[in-house]
């Protein structure tokens, strides 16, 4: 086994690195390996077709950067057709994706626009989201109390003088995080 050393004399850190402990150059990208790929990822993960089209891509970038003469369209390519297979065998939904996020989102006291946001950013179509708020009760009030008391901000504040003293401060953390003005002033003048 070959051992290398690598001595740090600034930091006087020593550190010993094996032929295993060092990253290996990424292979070369075929239709099996990144079949592999997306079914590994979706063991871990649930994802949306772009975003689990998105990993596969930047897979395939990886090893694009280390060796600059490959061509990647044909890999690009495969990797549709591997989303495409794992749509086809409904381990990528987008409803689905769509339904867990926003339930753990709101739960979690994130506001509608964020969750608009995010799942926009892992593609996925508006109108899934908006079908998902209309035909699911959606009160921002409740949000923004989940997420007051999550941060313990407003009625949520152990001590009444810095409940009082803090006041414009957590008006402006809760429309910093999305919500209404209004909403905001509702959460922090209702304190029972």
């Amino acid at each position: 086994m070959l051992v290398l050393c690598e001595v740090n004399v600034f930091k006087g850190n020593f550190q010993v690195f094996t032929e295993k402990s060092k990253k290996s150059s990424p292979k070369v990208p075929t239709k099996a390996r990144l079949r592999n790929i997306a079914l590994y990822y979706l063991e871990r993960f649930e994802s949306s077709a772009d975003n689990l089209r998105s990993v596969l891509r930047r897979r395939i970038d990886k090893y694009v950067f280390v060796n600059k003469d490959y061509d990647p369209t044909q890999a690009y390519m495969w990797a549709d057709e591997v989303v495409e297979e794992c749509m086809q065998q409904n381990f990528v939904n987008d409803e689905r994706f769509a339904q867990l996020k926003i339930s753990s989102y709101l739960l979690s006291g994130k506001p509608r626009r964020y969750v608009e946001q995010k799942l926009r950013q892992k593609g996925i179509d508006e109108k899934i989201v908006a079908d998902y708020f209309n035909h699911h009760e959606y009160s921002e009030l409740d949000t923004a109390l989940n997420f007051a008391r999550k941060k313990r901000i407003g009625r949520f504040r152990e001590d009444e003088e810095k409940r009082l003293a803090s006041r414009q401060k957590d008006l402006a953390t809760l429309v910093r995080a999305g919500f209404d003005y209004d909403v905001a002033k509702e959460v922090l003048e209702n304190e029972n």
